[in-house]
């Protein structure tokens, strides 16, 4: 830990949640936890920051991020099994009318512009986690703490995870902790309020659980992406 850092509790719960890292248009699929790149995008969100981002970006991905999972438990305060991840079938650009100018817009073209082979109408299929909790203790620099404590608590876009249809239910912010084991504690107590397990834990590099290499480093947001490679632990909580 750096003597000048801190370290942000974020609480991501909802309906739905969808953490994608090589999605393709035609399907988009979603990991079993969020990611770094998806954390990031969260509080550029907040921020109202929609360019590349490339110096804050570089000062964010050096400190370190966890993630934990928790689990519904029965009566018997038991986990119970996690849901199946929900198929969300989708008809992009289908039922316009060509002939009106802005029907004509909303339907998919080529590159160049030009109507598509076989029409516009695209396929696609995403895939949500359903009924998810994670919390994600995020070490921050200190001069960037007041900045996105504030951004979180009053963002100036919507906040979603993942995808904006899928809205948060629990307040995302929940606070800023001189060190991670203070920030790990309060996430405990926020998952006991809410009768929830601890399932398992993302950390970053090599460990003794399953090893995972993710391309959601972002090294530039805007409209020319660019990410790199880590390699995170999924650690199973027995």
């Amino acid at each position: 830990m750096s003597e000048s850092s801190q370290y942000l509790l974020l609480w991501l719960e909802g309906p739905l949640q969808a953490w994608g890292h090589d999605s393709k248009f035609g399907v988009r699929d979603t990991l079993n936890f969020p990611t770094r790149s998806g954390i990031l995008g969260l509080l550029c969100c907040a921020r109202g920051a929609g360019g590349p981002e490339v110096e804050w970006l570089a000062q964010m991905n050096s400190l370190s991020m966890e993630v934990r999972a928790y689990a519904r438990t029965n009566d018997k305060g038991q986990p119970q099994l996690r849901e199946p991840a929900l198929c969300d079938f989708h008809m992009v650009g289908s039922g316009y009318d060509d002939s009106d100018p802005w029907q004509n817009l909303l339907i998919p073209k080529t590159s160049d512009g030009k109507r598509a082979v076989g029409g516009g109408t695209k396929m696609t299929y995403r895939y949500y986690l359903q009924d998810s909790v994670f919390a994600v203790v995020l070490e921050v620099p200190q001069t960037q703490v007041e900045p996105l404590s504030d951004a979180l608590q009053n963002p100036v876009w919507d906040l979603y995870l993942g995808r904006k249809n899928c809205v948060p239910t629990e307040l995302i912010y929940q606070g800023v902790f001189a060190d991670a084991d203070t920030a790990w504690q309060q996430a405990q107590v926020l998952a006991d309020s809410k009768k929830r397990l601890l399932s398992y834990a993302i950390i970053e590099g090599e460990g003794d659980g399953e090893v995972i290499t993710l391309n959601d480093v972002p090294v530039e947001f805007g409209r020319q992406k660019r990410y790199r490679d880590r390699r995170v632990t999924l650690l199973e909580h027995q």
